[in-house]
């Protein structure tokens, strides 16, 4: 009985202690941060470290194979990657069988401008030999894939190919054309572009871009180190897309059409903005999303039968894809895996993680996020990053935000957002792409080693942190 009772304080004194480093260990890192350049101070964020965590002891990890995957605990290969949820934690499962956490970095490619081709080719004379060079130090910081918009084709005929992701960019694609039928400019256009922030699922003509979007995609089928697809990018998934349809939309636009039958349906009357409630808006959405979800899973299906979906690369918090239960729901019918970019947080919010699962029924992966160094010498006005003091900060951050992405059992793998620093001299580019330190290399090539001493000594622990939580 009293070894009983030992044990039950030990276990309430550990639950309390944990709950308690989680907010208020005083040997924490304190990194100050701020949300924007324009933000008039600077504020104090605690940063979790490995080093710091109470009971845990860093030790060597099972052996790899050549996908990056922890050589233990096989299940069925099927060929192909794939998750699955074991007792209550995900994982993705490589075509050997063999579990494994996507840890990769966005935009791995030899250059994005004429000045970091330069700077590629007196480094390291060719792309093939970048790739050699590059991967292999990618692999030795604990790294095991590249993000989207990544040189695919370089990747894909090495010799030693990394896990890959591709993005198609349906939607994208046929925005393009949409907007040709308005001079080429929208009269109102939201963040993303998107006349009224509407995506056209309804168009008849998407179908027909969806599907040459998608078919290029055959190429990829029987690639083993292809984790999955992407649709499209951050597309504007807003909670009152019934009441914009209704009210900006002209009467015989296919948009309008669709919505107001759905209200007059659901209301049982010819119904107008007046009789539209929040239930309302929830459950439209919902239709709204599934109809593109129907067709860009149709079309990938179609193409490639064999690789995992891994969504259209959620992004906006208030009143719209990330805060939508129904949204989720639907995501969950046609996602093998939820994409979610995640921004303007210091560290992902734990209730927020366990109702994405809840809501879905599917893992997540996060493929987009990084902070800004204010020492890297770039001007950091732009870019959905906060910004930090130094590349040590940047670090602290990094295993700030993995150490919770672990302990909430639901993430299958994260996606830095970069792998090399925008060229500011770069005028071809967008200007929120030109004046930033994202990468974990600089414009030209140099490593950020402060930075990527925190991020391997993470990545390098990561199946021991799974069981360390799941324990």
């Amino acid at each position: 009985m009293m070894n009983l009772k030992i044990s039950l304080v030990g276990l309430l004194c550990f639950v309390f202690c944990s709950q308690s480093w989680a907010q208020s260990n005083p040997n924490y890192y304190n990194v100050e941060i701020k949300r924007a350049k324009e933000s008039p101070k600077w504020e104090t964020f605690t940063a979790k470290t490995i080093d710091k965590l109470p009971f845990y002891k860093s030790k060597k990890e099972p052996a790899l194979n050549s996908y990056g995957s922890w050589k233990v605990n096989q299940q069925n290969p099927t060929g192909f990657f794939r998750s699955l949820k074991i007792k209550d934690r995900w994982w993705i499962i490589d075509p050997e069988g063999f579990p494994f956490i996507n840890k990769g970095v966005a935009v791995f490619r030899p250059y994005s401008s004429e000045n970091q081709e330069k700077a590629m080719k007196e480094k390291y004379g060719t792309v093939d030999k970048w790739y050699k060079k590059e991967s292999d130090f990618l692999k030795s910081q604990g790294f095991n894939g590249a993000g989207a918009w990544s040189d695919v084709d370089l990747i894909r005929k090495s010799k030693k190919p990394i896990v890959y992701t591709v993005i198609v960019n349906a939607m994208a694609s046929y925005k393009a054309e949409h907007i040709k039928r308005f001079g080429g400019k929208y009269k109102t256009a939201g963040w993303q572009g998107y006349r009224f922030d509407l995506v056209m699922v309804f168009d008849p003509e998407f179908d027909a871009y969806c599907d040459a979007a998608f078919k290029p995609v055959a190429k990829y089928k029987d690639d083993k180190y292809l984790l999955g697809y992407y649709s499209d990018n951050e597309l504007p998934w807003k909670t009152d897309a019934l009441d914009i349809s209704i009210k900006n939309l002209e009467k015989d636009e296919p948009g309008y059409i669709a919505a107001k039958k759905w209200l007059d349906k659901r209301k049982n009357k010819d119904a107008d903005l007046s009789d539209i409630t929040e239930e309302d808006r929830i459950a439209f959405s919902g239709f709204y999303f599934e109809t593109y979800m129907k067709k860009v899973t149709a079309a990938l299906k179609k193409y490639d039968p064999n690789h995992m979906y891994l969504g259209c690369r959620f992004n906006q918090q208030e009143r719209q894809e990330l805060t939508n239960p129904e949204i989720f729901k639907v995501a969950g019918k046609y996602m093998d895996i939820i994409s979610i970019n995640h921004y303007r947080k210091w560290e992902p919010d734990a209730t927020q993680m366990n109702d994405w699962e809840k809501w879905s029924g599917k893992p997540f992966l996060i493929t987009e996020w990084y902070t800004k160094g204010e020492d890297s010498g770039l001007k950091n006005n732009t870019g959905a990053g906060w910004l930090v003091k130094t590349q040590q900060d940047r670090g602290y951050f990094y295993q700030n935000f993995v150490l919770d992405l672990l302990k909430s059992k639901n993430c299958v793998g994260w996606h830095w957002f970069t792998y090399q620093d925008n060229d500011p001299n770069n005028l071809k580019v967008d200007p929120s792409n030109r004046d930033s330190n994202k990468g974990i290399v600089d414009s030209d090539l140099n490593r950020y080693e402060p930075l990527l001493k925190q991020m391997k000594i993470i990545n390098d622990q990561v199946f021991n942190l799974t069981a360390f939580f799941d324990n």
